[in-house]
């Protein structure tokens, strides 16, 4: 987790919640890297909206980014993103051991 200069935390979460950043990663993830405008023509919003997500995704750790002469071109770091599939498999562990359970009850009250 990461501060930003508004001393706002940047978590993977927070950066994922957003269809527009989600969306961001998949284009990042189609390729090796992307300047601004490539990205800016997926979106029904400016450059500098789309530069802001961006900046939330590298806060989380998501995206980097380095300068091509007077471009910037971003990139996926697609290993914060460990975290949630850590989390949605704990979940989906949780759900098939609850589906089991019931499973086992219903079919005690047929016997």
């Amino acid at each position: 987790m990461v501060l930003n200069e508004k001393g706002v935390e940047r978590d993977v979460y927070d950066a994922v919640a957003d269809s527009s950043r989600r969306k961001l990663l998949r284009l990042l993830a189609d390729e090796d890297e992307l300047p601004l405008y490539d990205l800016t023509v997926h979106f029904n919003m400016g450059r500098t909206a789309v530069s802001k997500h961006l900046a939330i995704l590298k806060e989380a750790g998501l995206v980097t980014s380095r300068k091509a002469g007077r471009e910037t071109r971003y990139r996926l770091n697609a290993d914060p993103l460990k975290e949630i599939k850590d989390w949605v498999t704990f979940y989906e562990k949780f759900w098939i051991d609850r589906v089991d359970r019931l499973k086992n009850l219903l079919g005690e009250d047929n016997e």
